[in-house]
């Protein structure tokens, strides 16, 4: 996936709000059967039949949540869309509409936002979701993104975050911590380049931590899997904050840069994998399956959420990773 801003400018003022939604939006093709009517009216109407609708929002913002000094546009919104739908997976459901809210100031061109849409559609293709609507807004500095994901899940199939049970297995899916050692090395590179403009970005052999970090993909994988042998999970959440924080939630209600792995994976966050626990009883379903761990088990509420290391001492796990509302220090 490259991004290719082609040289040709467009105004924004030149096609207006409706011609620009038209404009962005008219390659999409609606193929769910429960979209009853997409784009093009004043709400999208989607009907489930005996079938959970579930919805997930999304807010970013420029300088907060992405860096448009190393985050191509098509890769932003690629990644908008896609960890969307991660959350609609962490709640056993299967992601169907995605609604796009865009503030944008006059600094971006056409083609600007024609890129960040590109990646939108190749998210909403690769996993069959359909674009069913959305708002544009202009705004005074940045950009900013708000997207609303709806999907569904038969009643009886839905995971909630705070219904694991003492003694259940807690499980993770795939590695942690490559999406935060892929930010470390964005913006140490963006550092450099800062110092030195003529300096060109050492990225070379860092593939893999880079896709992490610019095109995470939502674990629908897991979730088919998991049905394959017959397991529904007690309690699930997807791992955008860091391990450690995604365990408390569910508890309560790398050597470049001399960063210990475990702490990579228990705080950097982004990894937009699954974290859940299963019944004890389905372990030998779950023991021997590609792609997901074993890594602990439920207490009794009051002793307590600790990491036990290879040594023996328990540390108590805190929640060091992204919080939206941390004061600045």
């Amino acid at each position: 996936m490259t991004d290719s801003t082609p040289a040709q400018r467009t105004e924004l003022s030149s096609l207006g709000e409706f011609g620009l939604i038209k404009h962005l939006t008219e390659s999409f093709v609606c193929e769910q059967p429960s979209t009853i009517k997409g784009i093009g009216d004043d709400a999208a109407v989607i009907d489930y039949g005996d079938k959970v609708t579930l919805v997930s929002t999304d807010l970013l913002v420029e300088g907060v949540h992405f860096d448009l000094a190393y985050m191509p546009l098509r890769h932003l919104g690629y990644k908008c869309a896609t960890v969307n739908f991660s959350d609609i997976v962490a709640m056993n459901g299967t992601p169907r509409q995605l609604f796009v809210g865009i503030s944008v100031s006059n600094r971006f061109p056409v083609e600007a936002l024609e890129e960040i849409y590109e990646g939108i559609r190749l998210a909403c293709k690769r996993y069959n979701v359909d674009l069913a609507g959305g708002d544009t807004t202009s705004s005074v500095s940045g950009l900013f993104l708000s997207l609303t994901v709806t999907g569904e899940a038969a009643k009886e199939d839905v995971v909630y975050r705070n219904t694991a049970k003492e003694n259940d297995l807690i499980c993770v899916t795939g590695d942690l911590g490559s999406a935060y050692m892929g930010l470390l090395l964005l913006e140490r590179e963006k550092k450099v380049y800062e110092a030195d403009p003529g300096m060109q970005p050492d990225l070379a052999g860092f593939d893999y931590i880079l896709e992490r970090q610019l095109k995470p993909e939502p674990r629908t994988d897991i979730i088919e899997l998991l049905k394959t042998v017959g397991v529904k999970p007690t309690a699930m959440i997807d791992i955008s904050d860091g391990l450690a924080s995604e365990v408390l939630h569910i508890c309560e209600d790398s050597e470049e840069f001399n960063i210990q792995p475990v702490t990579a994976a228990m705080n950097g966050g982004e990894d937009y994998e699954l974290l859940f626990t299963i019944n004890m009883n389905d372990f030998e379903k779950v023991k021997d399956l590609e792609g997901i761990n074993i890594i602990g088990h439920m207490t009794e509420a009051n002793s307590g959420v600790y990491l036990a290391t290879n040594n023996g001492p328990l540390i108590q796990i805190e929640a060091l990773g992204w919080n939206h509302m941390r004061d600045e220090e």
